[in-house]
């Protein structure tokens, strides 16, 4: 990867948009293009062309997007869909009429059907029906990471995708209400510590399975793609380690030494029975996770302890 060259990274406040960025300035890229919502609204076709085009990066990083976690979703998912639609279509659009030679779109592992072969492979995409509680949000990341690849068959331009499973720390949102099921964890573990709280309470019933990955260990997988000369369309990126929602709480708890009792509300949907990615691929060309997921999740918790303290964290949208 030519550290000379300019980076547009789309998203570099959220999560992961942040950590791409800490990574690009660890390989000491110097050029690093960013714009907030305030200044580019990604969802606005004319204002994104413009943008592109007065700015012209040379790799652009589409790492925005609308997200939550199951609640969310299950509650918007025409909002998710429409939104992340236009995001995705804009932004692959507009890199592509200025001349953005290189571009890496950032989905997710919710793209695949509910019940997809485990660990899931990247050809199990539209082999099934999707989970419904996050079906508008897939829809638009399959859209966006389809127009990468046509995009790539028909003109040429080297667009390609990376597929996260569930991502976790620095600078993740912490809404107990629409937030993603560790960071939601983390919050109501450490308010249930403070305030002396004898029980915690958590959607489902914790027999879900699911992957965790750090969003550093993304971020230098982003890097690893982007420095690859002829990368495949899609690649899956995980730990390759599967714990249940169950086994996940009392890690989480254990963590932040919170002593209450967990309630599991059954009443409330579990989403996909198992979800396991197949990083065989991303793997096989070199790129490692490098962050235990009990390491990471003591990590997250502190991070959260300090950005709580000088009050820059992040509660909800």
């Amino acid at each position: 990867m030519d550290t000379t060259q300019t980076f547009y990274v789309a998203g570099h406040r959220g999560m992961v948009g942040s950590a791409v960025v800490r990574a690009l300035r660890r390989r000491g890229c110097g050029r690093i293009l960013t714009a907030t919502h305030r200044e580019l609204d990604l969802t606005d076709q004319a204002a994104t062309r413009a943008w592109f085009a007065a700015n012209r990066p040379d790799v652009a990083v589409i790492a925005a997007a609308r997200v939550g976690g199951i609640g969310a979703n299950s509650a918007a998912n025409a909002t998710f869909l429409i939104e992340n639609l236009l995001i995705a279509a804009n932004t692959v659009e507009a890199a592509f009429r200025a001349g953005v030679r290189r571009l890496l779109f950032l989905g997710s592992s919710c793209i695949y059907p509910r019940l997809a072969p485990q660990p899931i492979p990247e050809g199990a995409l539209l082999s099934g029906p999707l989970e419904k509680t996050n079906e508008g949000y897939a829809l638009a990341k399959i859209a966006g990471l389809k127009l990468c690849e046509f995009y790539r068959r028909d003109f040429g331009a080297l667009y390609h995708s990376l597929m996260p499973t569930n991502l976790y720390g620095t600078g993740d949102n912490y809404d107990v209400v629409g937030g993603h099921v560790l960071p939601t964890m983390i919050r109501k573990f450490e308010l249930a510590r403070t305030n002396g709280d004898a029980f915690v309470d958590l959607w489902g019933t914790g027999t879900p399975l699911r992957e965790f990955l750090h969003v550093d260990d993304l971020a230098e997988a982003c890097l690893h793609a982007l420095d690859l000369d002829d990368p495949p369309d899609l690649m899956n990126v995980g730990s390759g380690r599967e714990v249940s929602i169950r086994q996940l709480a009392e890690m989480v708890r254990a963590a932040t030494g919170c002593r209450a009792e967990i309630r599991w509300d059954a009443s409330k949907p579990d989403g996909t029975p198992r979800k396991l990615c197949d990083s065989t691929l991303l793997r096989s060309l070199g790129w490692e996770p490098r962050i235990d997921l009990e390491a990471g999740i003591a990590r997250t918790v502190a991070e959260y302890r300090e950005a709580l303290a000088s009050g820059d964290i992040r509660l909800g949208h």
